[in-house]
């Protein structure tokens, strides 16, 4: 095999020593918005496992951006603690990098501080929550609080930043139909919807400046009826080149309407609802859960052909992200084109997944997408099953039923 891999890259003004990246897949392992020792030594472990950089995810930008408790708030308060994380990466030779955004309608009141907001009015099943339109001065302030959030992970240590313009966060709500219902000059055609996007990015390039990296997670698709297709999203990726993205992340998928389209595989439902605490919704997830969540299939590399038509038509730099099991299927990405291959579920599985790819080029992945790291992340910390012990018996008989189903 080539080398390429494992040779230097840089992502605007940042060199990474290898051409892997940490994925923005959310740990679930802060505790009141801020950063804990759990979650330090996870991205300590992958970055001491070999890869070029690690990304902290998922980090709102303001109050009202959070769903979770769990999530970090990326505030002036949580520097010194954001800092000591992000020392211990660079003294293991990798770089820091923070994924920042908005939920948008994906929240509750208690989260957010007030009644949750998105692109338009109406009610979020899937929370479920009465949400607020956003008036254009407060899509103004939010925009701002982008730029603050990139100013305040820079006093963090941190040398990029993810901005989270994909999966039905509140960027891709305003990009999108299906949530952008709106009538004023943010709504309607695709430039109008990409309005806010914009605003977004030029507060985030002018804090960035010429010492941040700047990438942008972006969809090829939406992933459902009624949503963006390859072509629109191609022009949002065209949009998002010209507004001084450093590298774009090619996904696709929106959380709330099609989650397995982002990760692919089946969700098991009986592991996601038994962490549960709320009686309500673990039962009604239970009952109802699978018409909700519909199951994609899982193949190595799933998000490659589409990729390539964005490789053959953007200029700039492409992570691929999606599927990478092995150093084959890394080459394999990097051989079409692309400058960087992002990774999350190999690295919970194996933190030194990199270093093992390093040190043998057959190296295929532990990971075997059961999809119970991404089922507990939203009442738990991430785990693999594969580390766990004693796991609840009916737990055990659902990853089975999915491992023999395949």
């Amino acid at each position: 095999m080539g080398n390429e891999l494992f040779s230097e890259g840089n992502i605007g003004p940042v060199r990474l020593r290898n051409r892997t990246i940490r994925s923005a897949a959310f740990e679930g392992m802060g505790k009141d918005y801020g950063p804990t020792p759990m979650l330090r030594d996870y991205h300590l472990s992958v970055a001491q496992g070999g890869v070029g950089m690690t990304t902290l995810a998922y980090a709102g930008v303001c109050r009202s951006a959070l769903s979770f408790t769990t999530q970090l708030w990326l505030r002036p308060e949580i520097v010194s603690d954001l800092r000591e994380i992000t020392d211990g990466i660079h003294a293991a030779g990798a770089k820091a990098s923070i994924q920042i955004g908005h939920c948008g309608n994906m929240t509750h009141i208690a989260t957010a501080g007030g009644i949750p907001v998105g692109a338009s009015t109406g009610f979020n099943l899937y929370s479920p929550t009465i949400v607020r339109g956003l008036r254009e001065e407060e899509m103004r302030d939010i925009a701002r609080a982008f730029g603050n959030a990139v100013r305040t992970a820079r006093d963090a240590g941190f040398d990029a930043v993810e901005v989270h313009a994909g999966h039905g966060y509140l960027i891709s709500q305003f990009l999108t139909p299906y949530t952008n219902r709106r009538r004023d000059r943010f709504g309607g055609s695709l430039q109008n919807r990409m309005t806010f996007m914009q605003w977004c990015m030029e507060e985030v390039m002018d804090a960035a400046g010429s010492d941040m990296g700047v990438l942008v997670k972006t969809n090829m698709r939406d992933g459902f009826k009624g949503g963006l297709e390859i072509d629109d999203c191609l022009t949002v990726a065209r949009e998002l080149e010209n507004l001084g993205a450093h590298a774009l992340v090619l996904s696709g998928g929106f959380v709330s309407k099609a989650p397995m389209y982002v990760m692919r595989g089946e969700m098991p439902i009986y592991s996601m609802t038994y962490y549960m605490r709320q009686w309500w919704l673990k039962y009604g997830v239970r009952m109802f859960g699978k018409m909700m969540i519909k199951d994609e299939p899982f193949t190595p590399l799933y998000f490659l052909e589409d990729a390539k038509r964005f490789r053959s038509e953007l200029k700039g730099k492409l992570v691929y992200v999606g599927g990478v099991t092995s150093r084959e299927h890394a080459e394999t990405a990097l051989g079409e084109g692309f400058d960087f291959i992002q990774m999350g579920r190999a690295l919970i599985n194996e933190p030194d997944f990199v270093n093992r790819m390093l040190a043998d080029e057959r190296h295929v992945g532990g990971c075997d997408h059961l999809n119970y790291c991404i089922a507990r992340m939203y009442s738990r910390e991430m785990a693999c099953h594969k580390h766990l012990r004693d796991l609840p018996e009916g737990i055990c008989r659902e990853l089975e039923r999915i491992r023999k189903s395949r």
